[in-house]
């Protein structure tokens, strides 16, 4: 029974044809998924640092609402309507999880989990209550499809053509929280481990905070139309989470966590094309491949390690 659900695999086509034959079509699917799980991957290991894992989830999860909104409002599926509807309904997220978790006896995690589900369910209900109106694919919102990257519309500058508009789009991001990674890589790393030594040194961990929460939902807003709202979770957490059982050193993690969205995105491919599949869930797919074998075989943490130590204990 299981032969008959799985592909056959053939070499040539899975791993040789994507690269050469088809690279047109798979190179830009290939770059955008790196682009995503490379910004996603970055910011996300912040999150983890500062155990705020879930606050992906709640962002990627009320962009819907503020898509809708922005589509009723302008009447467009615009790109630029879309972006800033779902950005807004990103920052309106975070200021009502501080709100709660603030002003109340509420613990983040529970305020998380109130604001993403009750801003989702204004969503749902918006798109139920204005279905006529509303030419929205809710099952593109939350799954994505990566693979009509190469479809858009190509995006020129002075004669050179320079992509996909998603791909530019993503890319620029990338650019940007790489920048803000390596410019205030300190501030970032040390009011993420101690806010009160933070503010000793003349750093604000407020600002810092707000300013992570911004760069989260411009990461996720751009990631969301390739990859989904959901799939978009497992890219801020797996690379953060898998660099983590190998070393402690923040800048190795960012630089692991690289490695692993180039390899996520040509492993992604490959197993899209093998079985068949969504590449947005195959990306992801390769990508807890990868943290299985770290948390195996980490030299450090991995559960051979582990039990070796308890054998020779």
């Amino acid at each position: 029974m299981i032969t008959e659900l799985i592909q056959p695999f053939d070499f040539h086509q899975v791993v040789v044809a994507p690269w050469t034959e088809h690279l047109p079509l798979f190179g830009w699917i290939a770059l955008m998924g790196f682009f995503v799980a490379a910004a996603c991957g970055l910011v996300g290991n912040y999150l983890i640092l500062r155990r705020m894992a879930l606050m992906g989830d709640a962002v990627s999860h009320s962009v819907l609402p503020g898509l809708v909104i922005a589509f009723l409002l302008s009447n467009s599926r615009g790109t630029l309507p879309m972006f800033i509807g779902a950005l807004a309904a990103g920052a309106v997220t975070t200021v009502l999880i501080e709100l709660i978790h603030r002003n109340s006896r509420v613990k983040q995690d529970a305020a998380i989990g109130i604001a993403f589900s009750a801003l989702f369910a204004v969503g749902v209900l918006l798109i139920s209550l204005y279905a006529d109106q509303v030419d929205l694919d809710a099952d593109c919102v939350l799954y994505g499809e990566i693979a009509f990257v190469p479809l858009e519309p190509m995006v020129t500058l002075g004669g050179f053509t320079l992509g996909p508009e998603s791909v530019v789009r993503m890319g620029l991001v990338l650019l940007a929280v790489g920048v803000g990674v390596l410019v205030f890589y300190k501030e970032l790393l040390v009011t993420a481990f101690d806010a009160g030594l933070a503010r000793t040194l003349g750093v604000n961990p407020t600002v810092f905070h707000y300013g992570l929460m911004a760069m989260l939902s411009v990461v996720v807003v751009g990631a969301f139309e390739a990859v989904g709202a959901i799939l978009v979770i497992a890219m801020l957490i797996l690379p953060g989470a898998t660099a983590s059982l190998l070393t402690t050193r923040l800048g190795v993690i960012h630089l692991l966590t690289l490695a692993q969205a180039l390899v996520t995105a040509v492993a992604g491919v490959m197993i899209g094309v093998w079985l068949d599949c969504s590449i947005a869930a195959a990306m992801v797919l390769a990508g807890t491949g990868l943290f299985v074998l770290a948390w195996i075989f980490s030299p450090t943490q991995g559960l051979i390690r582990r039990w070796t130590r308890r054998t020779a204990a």
